[in-house]
């Protein structure tokens, strides 16, 4: 493999503005897609997939934790 060079600039991960501290990733789907984990932000505002770097940053009007939002939500026909 190539060395990297040091100046070249490092693409941000994608950042998703979510309602919940418990969700859902699975990187998006697909063949570039990974197995689908569940993130608890805990006592903190954001929480990071270690999977694909998804950062999931919990947005001003959060709600409640009693139900679940899922922002990886697939299309019923991909169970």
């Amino acid at each position: 493999m190539p060395p990297r060079h040091l100046d070249a600039p490092v693409p941000h991960a994608e950042e998703v503005l979510v309602s919940q501290k418990r969700v859902a990733c699975d990187g998006g789907g697909g063949a570039l897609g990974h197995p689908l984990v569940y993130l608890e932000m805990g006592e903190d505002d954001s929480v990071e997939c270690t999977y694909c770097d998804r950062r999931f940053v919990l947005a001003a009007a959060a709600e409640d934790d009693s139900h679940y939002l899922d922002p990886a939500a697939r299309p019923p026909e991909s169970h």
